[in-house]
């Protein structure tokens, strides 16, 4: 048993060594970003019974509902690529109303453009699904629209603030007509705590995050903050347990380092050479290889899962694991 234990030990050095090198990639602070965007969707998906509790515990605390009955929700989050406008979304039908929640850990005033044009699709989809007919004669009716988004990020915020696509007109629109909202909640710590009192699952995971940011305002290494407040969360019990069923996956996909889609931007932005950027990918590509091969061996993780996990591609993955045997 000794041995084991040492053991894990030992493989969470390893985890940590493996991560610590990439974390400072220029411009990017994916660690503090990538964590929270993963964890809040899967926390409020809806893909099990449990998730869908603290859905509905969210929608209550937010609209001062007391909905008990979770069939009362029907996800509608979309998972096709193609359409997707939002980072970490989550949409749903309740009470003849279309929700769709989104976390950010970055000021972003377009929020309503992004959501007009995830509801547009949304809207697309609840047409063709109840096949009504939009070019005829006698009025439909359709779910009416709700966008929140839960910020938690550094710069500093008010409790509530609202950002309107008429904001974004090149020509100012004094009259109103054509409006559509995103209504931005700070989730940060002394903000809305209210809130946080009426939802004990917002409450946990806000709780977490807060842990991870005290962690890194110590100067512990990201790897080691993150870690430290895991271990918190399961010695709290938070979230029925979460933490501890998931503690593979919330590793897993803090390893993934940052997000691609910023790591693009970021690289145009900084005009990096197409040499130095295909450098760059290939060594991407390596690393992402090699945290698979962490997840393998040190979690037992399936090879399929841990390439998917860290967007490694399989046959590497399996090469690798061939070579090391």
């Amino acid at each position: 048993m000794k041995k084991k234990t040492k053991a894990i030990k030992k493989n969470r050095t390893r985890v940590k060594d493996k991560t610590a090198k990439t974390v400072n990639l220029p411009g990017i602070d994916a660690t503090k970003r990538t964590f929270r965007d993963t964890l809040f969707r899967s926390i409020y998906s809806g893909k099990d019974d449990r998730s869908k509790r603290w859905l509905l515990s969210l929608y209550n605390a937010l609209s001062d509902k007391n909905y008990t009955d979770i069939s009362a929700l029907e996800i509608t989050t979309i998972d096709d690529v193609i359409y997707v406008t939002m980072k970490n979304d989550l949409s749903f039908l309740i009470n003849s109303e279309m929700h769709l929640f989104e976390q950010q850990s970055t000021v972003n005033p377009n929020m309503p453009l992004r959501g007009l044009i995830y509801f547009s699709q949304l809207y697309q989809k609840e047409v063709a699904k109840r096949n009504l007919d939009i070019f005829g004669r006698a009025r439909i009716k359709i779910p009416s629209p709700k966008f929140v988004v839960f910020y938690n990020g550094a710069q500093e915020q008010d409790d509530i603030v609202k950002y309107r696509l008429s904001d974004l007109f090149e020509v100012k629109d004094e009259s109103r007509e054509f409006e559509w909202t995103a209504t931005v909640i700070n989730i940060n710590k002394n903000h809305n705590e209210s809130l946080q009192k009426k939802c004990e699952s917002l409450y946990h995971y806000c709780v977490f995050v807060d842990r991870v940011k005290a962690n890194l305002d110590k100067r512990m290494e990201p790897e080691d903050a993150i870690n430290e407040a895991v271990d918190f969360a399961i010695k709290g019990n938070f979230l029925e347990g979460y933490f501890k069923e998931q503690r593979m996956n919330i590793v897993g996909n803090l390893l993934t380092e940052f997000n691609q889609e910023d790591y693009d931007r970021n690289r145009r932005a900084e005009g990096f050479e197409d040499g130095r950027a295909l450098g760059r990918s290939e060594g991407e590509r390596q690393k992402a290889v090699e945290d698979a091969i962490i997840l393998i061996r040190d979690f037992n993780a399936e090879p399929e899962l841990a390439a998917e996990k860290m967007n490694a591609p399989l046959n590497l993955v399996l090469e690798k694991l061939k070579v090391r045997i």
